[in-house]
């Protein structure tokens, strides 16, 4: 898992997400690894994969590197975009090989992005039902059918891999949140809010609090740190 810096957003637009798909399948062909599952959510990515050829961590430093890169030219910025090191945990057998490809494909429908998994436009669960070639389909349905898979991936579940464990709940949604920032602010982007001046800025992330963003909301939509939203 990759998070943003402060947890602000790193896919601004549907160009971004293509972006990193992208990416994906050009480091794919450079690094060899096999990519099982994954979903690109607002400031966070998910991805089962397993490196053949290079290590987890050139495999992830290869991938965010170029995406990076390509963020800060795109929104004339600078610095880190992702937030310390890559979070990770192993899965071991197939069960759970299986639970972890169905919490990644219910991450939108959890978060209240959409009503059906099949409905979000940036996870695998599309590659799995139309063979698109990023994602290594085989595995899975060597031990579910196509039709098992499906089942399995809508089933009603408590799963738990690896959680954000301090994402807030929000007063209004992040698409909300979003609407709001721009009507007030004029700002499209985390990196236009962040050239506003000082005072604007301020002003602005006051009124956003008047309107129910949660500071850590705030954070995450605009980039601003934390302690400096609670100080206005």
């Amino acid at each position: 898992m990759l998070r943003g810096i402060n947890q602000q957003r790193i896919f601004e637009d549907e160009g971004d997400f293509e972006k990193f798909i992208q990416i994906l399948r050009e480091c794919k062909e450079v690094s060899g690894y096999k990519l099982f599952a994954y979903c690109l959510m607002g400031n966070h990515i998910h991805l089962l994969i397993k490196p053949e050829n290079e290590s987890l961590e050139q495999v992830f430093k290869r991938i965010g590197g170029r995406y990076v890169y390509w963020y800060n030219v795109k929104y004339q910025r600078v610095g880190h975009l992702f937030q310390d090191r890559f979070k990770s945990e192993p899965v071991e057998d197939d069960s759970y090989f299986l639970t972890v490809i169905r919490y990644i494909h219910q991450n939108p429908v959890k978060a209240g992005i959409c009503k059906e998994i099949e409905d979000y436009k940036y996870s695998s669960y599309r590659d799995y039902q139309h063979e698109l070639g990023l994602v290594n389909t085989t595995f899975a349905y060597s031990m579910l059918s196509k039709q098992e898979f499906e089942r399995y991936n809508h089933e009603i579940n408590a799963d738990k891999c690896l959680e954000i464990c301090d994402t807030p709940k929000v007063r209004v949604t992040d698409e909300q949140a979003k609407r709001i920032i721009e009507k007030y602010s004029k700002c499209k982007t985390v990196s236009e809010f962040q050239r506003l001046d000082l005072k604007s800025r301020d002003d602005f992330i006051d009124i956003f609090k008047q309107e129910g963003l949660s500071i850590r909301q705030i954070s995450r939509l605009t980039g601003v740190n934390y302690y400096t939203i609670q100080k206005i």
